[in-house]
């Protein structure tokens, strides 16, 4: 593909982006009202010598919100109502314009119902974008890095046509050891596995790399091999067809043994503890198979960068999954605009 040709790809995917960015720029301007507002709040009540006491009731086997005195952490708390949770970041940001909170109601409606995120999970998130601008503008970060990192690719979500990574770069054992050779990872994968593989040697781990990067056609040898050895059901809970594989975005690396065994290593703990630091999440966690579609693969981690990292962690509970069926219906809507 030729300088011009990749120009013209290129450009219907910036202006996508920019359409986003202006959404979440009225998003996080709508929240600024929001806080601005509750700390005029806050001080003319103060000024005015007034203190807020709760003095309802407590409904049985529910739980308030407040604070420690003596250390300030929060207490444990019920999650607000999805529903009331948007409710009230739509009529505190309507006071000075009512068509803000018809979209921005819509808009999260939309997103949650379309990503398929949980209710709990949905009040969570909701809770904390009417709360504080951070997630906003933890988002909007994470959509300025590589969208491949944040590409969404399952079952029912395949790669473009034709998707080949051009910054793969080979893998040689050093610091980490590869069980085979033509062992590949795009540049910025190789090179966060390099600086993890430093620091996990200085805990007395080594990796050992059991794959990595795998061509359309080295994929559909993998998915055939499975059907032919397990059947059909059995495959594909843990193999994917060619072009909904993760491992074609060169992002991807499977720690070995490539089995159940894994979850027992050293290597396995201290991924789960230290992973996200360096930019790898968990594609496949234990217990989601119907969110993903694969059965739990405890030696299978995806590079998202550190951003997204810790964006999955702070808002997702550490589940890849959701984060990325987020930012896709995010980018739908955004595309609808």
């Amino acid at each position: 593909m030729g300088i011009k040709e990749k120009i013209k790809a290129f450009v219907p995917r910036i202006k996508k982006i920019w359409i986003g960015i202006g959404i979440l720029v009225i998003i996080f301007i709508s929240l600024l009202v929001v806080l601005c507002s509750k700390g005029n709040s806050q001080k003319n009540k103060i000024s005015s010598g007034e203190t807020a006491v709760n003095t309802a009731p407590v409904e049985e086997g529910k739980t308030i919100t407040g604070t420690n005195s003596s250390s300030g952490a929060a207490t444990e708390a019920e999650l607000p109502d999805l529903a009331e949770a948007i409710g009230r970041f739509s009529k505190e940001t309507s006071d000075t314009d009512p068509d803000r909170k018809a979209f921005v109601e819509d808009f999260w409606r939309w997103i949650f119902g379309e990503a398929g995120i949980p209710e709990q999970l949905a009040r969570k998130v909701a809770d904390s974008a009417l709360e504080s601008p951070a997630f906003v503008m933890e988002l909007l970060v994470v959509l300025q890095q590589d969208p491949y990192t944040y590409y969404l690719v399952d079952k029912q979500h395949p790669l473009p046509d034709g998707y080949e990574p051009e910054d793969l770069i080979p893998l040689k054992t050093g610091i980490y050891r590869v069980s085979r050779n033509n062992l590949m990872l795009r540049k910025p994968a190789a090179d966060a596995l390099q600086e993890m593989a430093e620091a996990a040697a200085k805990d007395g781990i080594v990796f050992e790399i059991g794959s990595t990067y795998r061509s359309a056609e080295y994929q559909a040898q993998v998915y055939d091999r499975e059907v032919k050895t397990y059947g059909k059901e059995t495959a594909d809970r843990e193999s994917a067809p060619p072009g909904r594989s993760q491992h074609q975005l060169g992002l991807v690396i499977d720690f070995a043994p490539i089995d159940d065994s894994f979850s027992a290593t050293p290597a396995s703990r201290w991924l789960q503890k230290n992973a996200d630091s360096f930019g790898f999440s968990l594609s496949f966690p234990d217990g989601y198979e119907d969110i993903t579609g694969y059965r739990w693969e405890s030696w299978h981690y995806r590079y998202v960068g550190k951003d997204l990292a810790a964006f999955i962690d702070n808002y997702f509970d550490g589940t890849q999954q959701y984060a990325l069926q987020f930012i896709h219906a995010w980018q739908q809507q955004a595309e609808q605009q």
